[in-house]
């Protein structure tokens, strides 16, 4: 949400970065400051995230290689939350949200996830998906490509750029991709295609890994 709030400001030279501080409450109205310079979500005193202004370039090679819409289907099957999952809530990939993107990244090969999404109709913003759904699709695919039981990780940082804005009821595929592990951190990538393989939103995020207990 800071994120898509910031964009609306910025310069075509210029995308937002997103930097989660807490898990974001659920079922709860949270306190939206935006600026020319950045923006904060805030619960109370609480700074549950903030947003910067990060050069475009920063996303110069976010851009995954995709595979057909056939493919990703066929890799959903290979969807380890399907049987294991550390979030079986989550708006984006969990299955138990019936309100959620269900989202089934599977393995496509070179450290690479691919799903396919056809947006609903109650996306819908003007006639086109909203974009801060298409922030959300850029999430877990590329977080999918971690070895999430060996490694639990949940989000940290994200950096975005919508380029353009599918329809509802197109057909589209999301790709992930893990870059780089350093420390507890992990860096990936992320992009989503329309359904003539356009690049619509790109991202990359930093993924930090955690004790699981301490969201149980």
């Amino acid at each position: 949400m800071a994120g898509t709030a910031l964009a609306g400001v910025l310069a075509d030279d210029l995308v937002p970065q997103v930097t989660l501080r807490v898990p974001p409450p659920m079922e709860i109205d949270l306190e939206l400051v935006v600026s020319s310079t950045g923006a904060q979500l805030r619960y109370g005193e609480q700074l549950v995230a903030g947003a910067v202004p990060v050069p475009a370039d920063f996303l110069a090679d976010a851009t995954i290689d995709p595979v057909s819409f056939e493919e990703a289907r066929r890799a959903e099957a290979g969807y380890r939350g399907l049987t294991k999952h550390p979030f079986p809530s989550c708006f984006v990939c969990g299955l138990e949200n019936p309100r959620g993107l269900q989202l089934k990244p599977g393995p496509v090969g070179d450290g690479r996830t691919a799903c396919t999404w056809t947006p609903a109709t109650d996306l819908a913003s003007d006639g086109l998906v909203d974009p801060v759904f298409l922030w959300a699709a850029l999430d877990c695919p590329s977080g999918w490509a971690i070895d999430l039981e060996g490694r639990p990780s949940v989000l940290g940082q994200l950096t975005a750029c919508v380029d353009a804005q599918p329809q509802p009821g197109e057909e589209c595929v999301v790709m992930g991709q893990l870059r780089e592990l350093n420390g507890r951190k992990t860096l990936t990538a992320s992009t989503l295609y329309d359904s003539d393989g356009r690049v619509l939103a790109r991202a990359r995020a930093t993924w930090i890994q955690v004790d699981p207990a301490l969201f149980n």
